[in-house]
């Protein structure tokens, strides 16, 4: 590609919430779920973005919303220039084209009853698209561009393993050749050497097609192989955002810390060097979230204003956003070191107390 990368996808204050009714007779909506509170992102064709964070953060609330499989509470999505926020399902139809999803579970996400054939053709006759040369000759070339057996275009899903079956999903992502893929934690399912070819797969497509990814997921170091740029997303919040190389060398914010310290690292002198730094306590309910920083409650460096001021996603950095009132000024190693050397002071108090 050359010049300016065009914009595919900008999310704007994007709210997800899913009302919570009491039991009886009568129910009434009681309060809320605030799965996705109003984040803001965007992708440029060609670029993947990471979407990180522990599981109940809403990455995948997040990313079915922006493909419009859920209806936005509040924000707005724009897809290749228009904004869909609020299409009908009808007219949502063609719009399906530039934008597909690949799932995370590769043993539900086909159906038993459909050959792999019928399957990857789906978008095109769904789509009304006669592509040159015919619906089967192109789903058998789509077959073998991900890998699999053109001769298996009449056999079904439960003949495949969980790898072969993701490139099945893979295969009627990129049918129609869609400007957006949301990866929904496409190789959490898969054993690691089946991950990483999984993950050569979507580099290669990403090349040859200039297909942008929201890639949503939980494991860190699978998302610095594939990332350009790393969003890290808490209770429906992003509390940082950055290239990929800024995020995992310099990042600023204490939840950013913290995810880093749980990476392990596949050299056990190294690893024996490393210190974690745990998250205190449970995810906070959705329902009612702190008030503040809504991380105030876990957060390794809390101070009063955190309980009672909101923290705004500012750029500390060219292209390196953050939403904290007190970031963390220096490396993940450094943190580290101080927080161990805290946990193992606290430690020596309470024995010295309990003598």
């Amino acid at each position: 590609m050359t010049g300016q990368p065009r914009e595919v996808l900008r999310v704007t204050d994007l709210q997800q919430y899913f009302p919570v009714r009491s039991r009886g007779v009568l129910p009434r909506v009681v309060g809320h779920v605030k799965a996705v509170d109003g984040i803001s992102l965007s992708l440029d064709e060609g670029e993947t973005l990471g979407l990180v964070g522990e599981s109940g953060c809403g990455k995948t609330t997040a990313g079915r919303t922006i493909l419009r499989l859920l209806r936005p509470t509040g924000g707005t999505i724009e897809l290749d220039g228009q904004d869909i926020t609020s299409l009908s399902t009808k007219t949502l139809v063609p719009i399906r084209r530039k934008a597909q999803i690949i799932f995370q579970d590769p043993y539900n996400a086909l159906n038993p009853r459909h050959t792999v054939g019928k399957i990857i053709e789906a978008p095109f006759r769904i789509q009304g698209v006669e592509p040159p040369g015919g619906i089967r000759r192109t789903t058998q070339d789509l077959m073998e561009r991900v890998g699999l057996n053109p001769e298996h275009y009449n056999r079904y899903p439960n003949e495949f393993s969980g790898g072969q079956r993701q490139r099945i999903g893979i295969a009627r992502a990129i049918a129609l050749k869609p400007k957006l893929i949301v990866c929904d934690e496409p190789v959490s399912a898969l054993d690691v050497s089946i991950q990483a070819q999984i993950l050569n797969l979507l580099r290669d497509l990403q090349d040859e097609f200039g297909v942008a990814y929201l890639f949503i997921a939980h494991d860190l170091a699978v998302v610095r192989q594939i990332s350009h740029r790393v969003a890290v997303m808490y209770l429906g919040h992003i509390m940082e955002s950055a290239p990929r190389q800024t995020i995992y060398s310099m990042p600023l914010h204490p939840y950013t810390h913290s995810l880093l310290s749980a990476i392990p690292i596949p050299d056990p002198e190294r690893q024996r060097q490393r210190y974690r730094i745990p998250l205190e306590g449970d995810l906070p309910s959705p329902i009612n979230p702190p008030s503040g920083c809504v991380f105030n409650t876990r957060c390794f460096q809390a101070q009063e204003r955190c309980r009672v001021e909101v923290p705004q996603l500012v750029e500390a950095a060219p292209g390196h956003h953050v939403a904290c009132h007190f970031p963390v000024l220096v490396p993940p190693a450094e943190v580290q070191l101080t927080h161990a050397a805290r946990r193992v002071a606290s430690a020596a108090e309470g024995v010295a107390k309990g003598a």
